[in-house]
């Protein structure tokens, strides 16, 4: 038995039988010979099948699910180096063809599949996503392993709200439970879906050194835009005994630049429809990205080169103030279409963990975002302030002393300097693939399905 990618790798015809299954994309019926193109979601490519016409019968349509016995010989096709000669055919599912939405032979738009959350998967495009999302994933873990870090598996039901932003889902118990549960909560505080598993990676940063995690991550951000999702990917990871942000940003640019290489090597079809049917009008293709020269400027001087700026900004920079969508872009464009991490951003701006810089007049911490084109923000991090006496301070200011008492308990046993970053995994696949609604990269958008809500 063979997947469809194993045989369409076969350099040479073979004696034996073998079996393919999979679902029908084309049928083409002629007098002397029967043709299909299958395909099991193994490649893009699909496997062009001969048989003789008695096999065919109405249940062999576009759609159906079939399993193919017969020998693998060359094939005439320039495209393909075999092709499967049938000697039977047995339709494991039938297909009603008027029913199906998808139809055979049309390039159907990513705005008419996401109807079909169910179904879009069968699309030549969302398949190839999918292909190219899993090897991206498995290169993630490979390049942490390979560089000696430890994967954790972080809470995603916690108590904690990293981001300090409050755009959290609250858990709580169903109706049926809700009765017995009135005077307490069930775990006898608030509980929330994660916003990041950061918090924990410091913890165990504390015993492994080198960690990460790669989960689901929430946020309840009330928008319904194009680069937005409530539910998403996030790529953690945390370096103890390290005081410099440039090595933050150095295992950054080498995730990125591995994990890509891995996915143009796996890949290379499934990226090239990308290119070709999805986003042909990108300025450089994907090898482009892969030896980037980035830009690093100060936060300071990010706002002086938009306070400059000849391009008039529906939020207006102020030092002081985060920078937007529109800002981030401009500045990609200022330095070149570049990868832009923009370092040092103002104290009161990010949360209670980053690592004072000690700098005035305008107050810092030892934060970096990297900033590529088209997207925007794609990873995020810092130092962590691992001084005791800083942290306990600002926790005390914030109100937030006693709920964080397990955090300053790490800055008393055995702290180090340490940093780490985050990275959303669906914001580099469109990075990547060019594409533009984010809601095109994960397996399962969110409509008004009952079966998928």
């Amino acid at each position: 038995r063979l997947r469809v990618r194993e045989a369409l790798g076969a350099r040479e015809p073979a004696a034996a039988l073998v079996t393919v299954q999979g679902w029908v994309r084309s049928v083409r019926s002629q007098k002397e010979v029967l043709f299909l193109h299958i395909n099991d979601g193994s490649s893009l490519e699909h496997l062009q099948v001969v048989a003789d016409p008695s096999l065919e019968n109405r249940d062999l349509t576009f759609g159906s699910a079939v399993e193919v016995q017969g020998k693998l010989v060359r094939s005439p096709h320039r495209m393909q180096n075999v092709e499967l000669q049938a000697e039977t055919i047995r339709v494991v599912g039938p297909c009603d063809i008027w029913s199906f939405p998808l139809k055979m032979k049309e390039r159907h738009p990513l705005e008419y599949m996401r109807q079909f959350p169910h179904l879009r998967c069968r699309n030549n495009t969302l398949g190839s996503l999918l292909r190219i999302r899993s090897e991206a994933t498995a290169a993630i873990h490979s390049f942490f392993q390979n560089n000696g870090y430890v994967h954790i598996h972080t809470p995603i039901i916690t108590s904690n709200d990293c981001e300090g932003a409050g755009e959290l889902f609250q858990i709580e118990v169903s109706n049926e439970a809700r009765q017995s549960a009135e005077k307490t909560h069930f775990f006898n505080v608030p509980a929330f879906l994660t916003v990041s598993g950061q918090l924990h990676l410091e913890v165990m940063a504390g015993a492994f050194t080198h960690v990460f995690t790669f989960g689901p991550t929430f946020r309840a951000e009330n928008s319904q835009s194009r680069r937005h999702l409530a539910e998403f990917y996030m790529v953690e990871a945390e370096l103890a005994f390290t005081e410099s942000l440039q090595d933050i940003m150095q295992v950054m640019e080498d995730l990125f630049k591995t994990v890509t290489s891995t996915v143009l090597s796996k890949c290379p079809r499934d990226v090239e429809l990308f290119q070709k049917y999805v986003a042909p009008a990108q300025k450089s293709d994907i090898t482009h990205k892969l030896f980037f020269s980035s830009c690093r400027i100060p936060y300071s001087e990010a706002v002086e080169i938009l306070k400059q700026a000849s391009q008039t900004f529906t939020f207006k920079p102020e030092w002081g103030c985060d920078l937007q969508k529109e800002h981030e872009k401009y500045l990609v464009k200022h330095c070149g279409e570049v990868p832009v991490f923009v370092i040092n951003y103002p104290y009161d701006l990010k949360p209670f963990y980053m690592r004072d810089n000690e700098d005035g007049p305008q107050h810092t911490v030892a934060a970096v975002d990297l900033l590529v084109p088209g997207i925007g923000e794609l990873c995020g991090g810092s130092l962590r302030e691992e001084r005791l006496p800083f942290l306990e301070s600002r926790l005390q200011r914030l109100g937030l002393a006693d709920a964080y008492q397990w955090y300053l308990d790490l800055r008393k046993f055995g702290s180090v300097p340490h940093g780490g970053f985050g990275m959303g995994f669906e914001r580099y696949l469109q990075y990547i693939l060019g594409v533009d609604n984010i809601k095109d990269v994960i397996p399962f958008p969110r409509f008004s399905h009952s079966c998928l809500l």
